[in-house]
Parts: C-alpha cells; structure tokens; sequence
C-alpha cells in the first residue's frame, strides 16, 4: 500500500451542521507508540489540536477564552483553539508537555496557500505560533507529518514524525457516527493504524500509529474507549459510553466509590485480523476496571494512587475476545466549564498507555492466546463527569 486511503478530504473539512453553544467541540488526536521491542507497550506521544464552542473553558486549572467561531475562507479556516500533548518514556510520565491556547489553520491541499497541489486529500493544520506544532498529509497521500516542541517549562523533547501507510484494513481512513435529534450527534475519522518513524531530540525511533477526528455535538458522558495494535497488524478497539454516578463528579483524583456499577449507552468493537485476512464489528462489550499495583510516580497528579487494570470482553456470534490490559502510566486532562445559571460543567479524561497481560481469541478455526505475537502496544481511556 503506497497511499492512504478513504475520505481523507473529511479530515480538513469545516464545512459540517451548525455550531451549538457549549456543546460543539472539534479536535485532532494523534497517538505515536514507539519501541515496542524495548519497552512493553511501547513508548508513547499524544497530541491534540482542539476547538471548543464557548466562551471559556479551564483546562488542568489553565484559562482558555475563545476569540469566536471558526472563520472558513476560501484559504481555509482559522479556529480559536489549544494544543495538548504528553510523553510516556517508558518510565516517566511527561505531562503535559504543551497545553497552548492558539489561533490554528486548517487548509487542505486545494487551498492557494498549498503550492502545486490540486489533492483535497491533502492538507494540515498549523497552530500560528512561532513553534512549528503542525501536522498534515502530503499532496501524495504517501505521508503524515507531526511536529511537535515541548514547552521550556515541562523540560520534554522535541518530535518529528512521519507516518506511512501500513496495510489497507488500518490504513484507509473510516467514518462513522450519529444523529440524536435536534442537531445532536456526532462525527468521527478514524485511521486505525501507520507506521511511524520519529526523531526524538534528533535520536531515531519506528512504531506505530493511530489518528482520530471527532466533532460532537452533544454533553459529553462518561466512557471507556481502548485500541491495540499487534505487531502482525492487526487492530482491536472497544468503546462503551455509559451512564453512571460518575457522572456527578467535580474532582481529577482517581478511584471514588461512584465509579462502581454503570449503564452503557451503547457497545461496540472492531477487530482487523491480520491472520484470518478479515476485519469483525462487535456490539457486545463489557469493561470492568480493577486497581492494580501499578501506581502514579511521583511527577503524576495523584503520587501512588493505583492504575488501573482493564478486563475487556467483546462478543459477536463467531468470534470472542477476553483481554487483561495493566496501566503504566496515567495523563489526564481536566474540563471545567461554565453552563447555565453560573454553574460548573465538569470532565475528566484519563489516557492510560497499556500493556496487554493477556488475551484469548476464540473463533469458528481456533483459539489464540498473546504468544502468538511479537508485541502489542495500546493505550485506554476512562472519563468521568457531565460537560455540557
């Protein structure tokens, strides 16, 4: 596979429904994993290029304050917006290592600004700062490009990343999502899987990749959500939103008694299977947290509070899946945000690189355990409260 493939036009697009007050929420999110055959799991770098309808939003305890809606040109368009990243190392946990407010670009390749280049597929979004923390598709579609410098402050390394398609199952870009009515809903883009080679502070590094591209219009409810890539390259992801007396939490600090006992909103998985030349949906997920040993070091948020561990079970009729997945690390983002009669919406959002302990797939030609492959490296997520 030379190019990356699908809609790929999509991921530069503001044309979309109109904008709701304090509801509507944009954002791009790469994660890099690196060195799997060094560090279980893999290293791991997030970015995220986002954009909020509000008027203000406190972000890990930072002011954001929008200068209005995205202004979409015929140069493309400009968002008031944030950059957010962070870097597990395999031992420490930098985080965040950019949290930026920004005015970002958003241009695809049959912008005048893209020179020689007629692709629509094409294109990228560059934050107007004098850092290069921009990330974009060539006029090819051979290649993803990801810059990134880490702020002075948090002392992290700078990044310069190239991804390349990996094979046609994880490498065509995916769409999905849903109408609730009333202007609800929401959109994502999603490309399972690249190859990835990156200089870190000028050092050379190759992994893998994943991206998403995410409009929703709607409150934001608790979820858990986690992929895997196998070194075969196959794919695996769950996702189950859900409601629950979480819901009610106005607090970062992990592991409150409300946490137990939830209601899923809906279910569902993707299985790419390498082997078996074939790629599954499933629409019966459960997901259960338990503390491990694991535990925040020192430059967390939450010093020796336990990680968690993840037991996922898919199903679908055919195939099943168990798996067990310890937490190495813990980055977090806090949300707090203004709603009606002056009172405090609130998120938080819990990323977690992962390092599978164990996993049983069972099918119509057999059973497979983790000793089948190389390495797998994934990351999971876990929120809690009501933003709105």
């Amino acid at each position: 596979m030379q190019r990356f493939e699908g809609p790929l036009q999509d991921l530069w697009s503001m044309d979309r429904d109109s904008p709701i007050h304090r509801l509507t929420w944009d954002w791009w999110w790469w994660l890099v994993m690196l060195e799997p055959e060094k560090v279980k799991g893999g290293k791991q770098l997030m970015v995220l290029w986002s954009s909020k309808d509000t008027r203000n939003i406190d972000v890990n305890f930072q002011p954001w304050e929008s200068e209005g809606r995205a202004n979409v040109g015929k140069q493309g368009s400009v968002l008031s917006g944030m950059v957010a990243s962070w870097w597990w190392d395999g031992e420490k946990m930098w985080e965040p290592i950019r949290l930026q407010s920004c005015r970002m670009a958003v241009i695809d390749g049959t912008k005048e600004l893209w020179k020689n280049c007629d692709n629509s597929a094409a294109g990228a979004i560059i934050p107007l700062l004098k850092d290069d923390l921009s990330m974009g598709l060539d006029s090819k579609s051979e290649k993803f490009w990801l810059n990134l410098k880490s702020s002075e402050q948090s002392g992290g390394p700078s990044f310069k990343i190239e991804m390349t398609p990996w094979h046609q199952a994880v490498s065509t870009l995916r769409t999905a999502g849903s109408e609730y009515g009333g202007g609800l809903g929401y959109e994502i883009n999603r490309l399972h899987g690249a190859k990835a080679k990156a200089l870190v502070n000028g050092i050379e590094s190759e992994g893998t990749a994943y991206l998403q591209r995410v409009r929703v219009q709607a409150p934001a409810v608790p979820w858990y959500w986690g992929m895997l890539h196998f070194s075969d390259g196959s794919y695996l992801d769950w996702f189950l939103p859900h409601v629950s007396l979480s819901m009610t939490r106005k607090s970062d600090r992990p592991w409150p008694m409300r946490h137990i006992g939830h209601i899923s909103v809906s279910q569902g998985g993707i299985w790419h299977d390498r082997k078996r030349e074939r790629s599954e949906t499933f629409n019966r997920c459960s997901v259960t947290l338990i503390p491990s040993k694991n535990t925040e070091g020192d430059e967390g948020h939450s010093p020796q509070a336990p990680l968690p561990i993840f037991e996922v079970a898919l199903e679908n009729g055919r195939t099943s899946i168990k798996l067990r997945a310890k937490a190495k690390a813990r980055a977090h983002f806090r949300f707090d945000q203004p709603t009606r009669a002056g009172m405090i919406s609130h998120l938080t959002y819990n990323e977690y690189p992962l390092e599978l302990e164990k996993i049983i797939i069972e099918d119509e030609k057999g059973r497979r355990t983790l000793s089948q492959w190389e390495w797998v490296m994934g990351n999971g997520e876990h929120s809690w409260g009501l933003l709105h």
